[in-house]
């Protein structure tokens, strides 16, 4: 059975066209997407201009029940290290249901914000203990329950975490919930795809980050993988704070990057998060490796890791996207402006995310985006074209930042003039609306669950 829906304005992956109308299967994926038609008969008419759902390319979902709880002093000089500290303490509490509670919420909150998938780095595993679950996948799943009640689209990360520190350091109390030999991480991903593929998800894998998987552990592991998915997702943390790289240096004489470059097979497959400090040559070679830089700027604006060098990715014509990591902020469009607000305040340049093909910031920054973060999340979720899932957003015309405009203008108020009240009408997600007059259907429900959850958590 088609559906269809008909748009006056809508973002294809060429950019603005008039008049069209987007055909869907019982899948959920588009069958055809013409401009220039006229509305046909049992098409619904979207209210205002469509725009391409926002792949999330980096989710830790439980952080989210954390977020806003760390911006106090605690030592002389914060950082991300003294950041992770106060966050292992709060993981060291959380459970099977305020996993499911917490992720809920914040995957009803992703698509209040634009986001119509998410590709979730689940690196909690186990009891407070450090002892596994009688199901070791229990923590997992429960992820997995709360995209498929919300109705986000998921990609599954499962993270592999061994050490302290390069060169294979002791683990730390702090990150006994976390850590997996090799092939419990494979037989974890053996049981998980079975489920996965039932449900719709991607199940990829994700090495933490170099400090935290061993040489002969990551080459172990990516050969397992190839064994179980030779396409699957791989995402990995790289160079996000200038301290990693200091580290790496001091341990194998080369830049995290570089030494990724050198030891791993790195492909189109990858998801290279943040990789915000690397060299020239750095920028060059990753970005010929066809790798897609993860970019979560408000994350790392809150944990001061530093910005990103996105002039240098793209002279390159690398591939990248955004997510919201610790969840500071839970909103596509926002995300966005952090990221061309960043590189204003590097370059003192305005405009500095548009394109020659697309001079509106807004328009380049969300095409650029949604590629990237499909091919991160390695499902057909790529922008509004024929064998792509129906995943978009219809923004609220008649939201007062823009009202009365043109699409093109309208996508850009909403980016950067919205002042946080949300310019979406309703998010549709394989063909079904998962957001509609702006709100979750759930949204009350989830938000109680949530709260719940973190007093429980913040008890403990």
């Amino acid at each position: 059975m088609t559906q269809a829906l008909f748009a006056r304005d809508a973002l294809l992956p060429m950019g603005w066209s008039r008049d069209v109308l987007l055909c869907w299967d019982d899948a959920g994926k588009l069958t055809r997407v013409a401009s220039g038609m006229a509305p046909q008969a049992g098409a619904a008419i979207a209210r205002g201009p469509l725009i391409p759902g926002m792949p999330n390319l980096h989710s830790h979902a439980f952080q989210r029940a954390f977020a806003g709880l760390a911006e106090h002093r605690t030592q002389q000089q914060d950082s991300f290290w003294s950041w992770r500290s106060l966050m292992y303490r709060f993981a060291a509490w959380l459970g099977p249901q305020q996993m499911e509670a917490i992720a809920g919420w914040l995957y009803a909150e992703m698509l209040e914000g634009g986001y119509t998938s998410v590709c979730e780095f689940q690196y909690v595993h186990h009891q407070p203990d450090g002892t596994p679950y009688v199901d070791d996948a229990t923590l997992t799943l429960a992820t997995l329950r709360a995209a498929r009640a919300t109705g986000i689209g998921l990609t599954l990360l499962p993270v592999l975490y061994q050490s302290s520190g390069f060169g294979g350091q002791r683990p730390t109390e702090g990150q006994r919930r976390f850590i997996r030999s090799t092939d419990s991480m494979l037989r974890l991903v053996e049981a998980l795809k079975p489920v996965c593929d039932a449900h719709g998800a991607r199940l990829g894998l994700a090495p933490h980050s170099l400090r935290a998987v061993p040489e002969a552990a990551l080459r172990d592991v990516l050969g397992g993988l190839a064994t179980i998915d030779p396409t699957a997702p791989i995402h990995i943390h790289v160079a996000e704070q200038t301290k990693e790289v200091e580290d790496c240096l001091a341990w194998s004489g080369q830049r995290p990057v570089a030494w990724l470059l050198d030891h791993a097979p790195v492909d189109a497959r990858w998801c290279l998060v943040h990789a915000t400090h690397m060299d020239a040559a750095e920028y060059r070679d990753a970005a010929a490796s066809r790798a897609v830089v993860g970019l979560c700027p408000s994350t790392e604006a809150n944990l001061g890791d530093g910005v990103f060098d996105l002039a240098a990715w793209r002279d390159g014509c690398g591939a990248w996207g955004i997510g919201s990591d610790s969840h500071v902020c839970v909103n596509a469009a926002e995300e966005l402006m952090l990221l061309e607000y960043g590189q204003r305040l590097a370059t003192r340049q305005r405009n500095v995310g548009a394109d020659l093909a697309h001079p509106q910031v807004a328009t380049a920054l969300t095409l650029a985006a949604v590629a990237g973060g499909a091919q991160a999340a390695g499902r057909a979720i790529g922008g509004l074209a024929a064998g792509q899932q129906a995943d978009f957003v219809v923004l609220d015309p008649q939201h007062l930042a823009l009202r009365g405009l043109e699409a093109p203008d309208m996508l850009s108020a909403h980016m950067f003039a919205s002042h946080r009240s949300s310019a979406i009408d309703s998010v549709w997600v394989g063909g079904q609306a998962r957001v509609i007059a702006g709100r979750h259907p759930a949204r009350d429900a989830l938000a109680a669950a949530f709260v719940q959850a973190r007093a429980d958590l913040l008890r403990g």
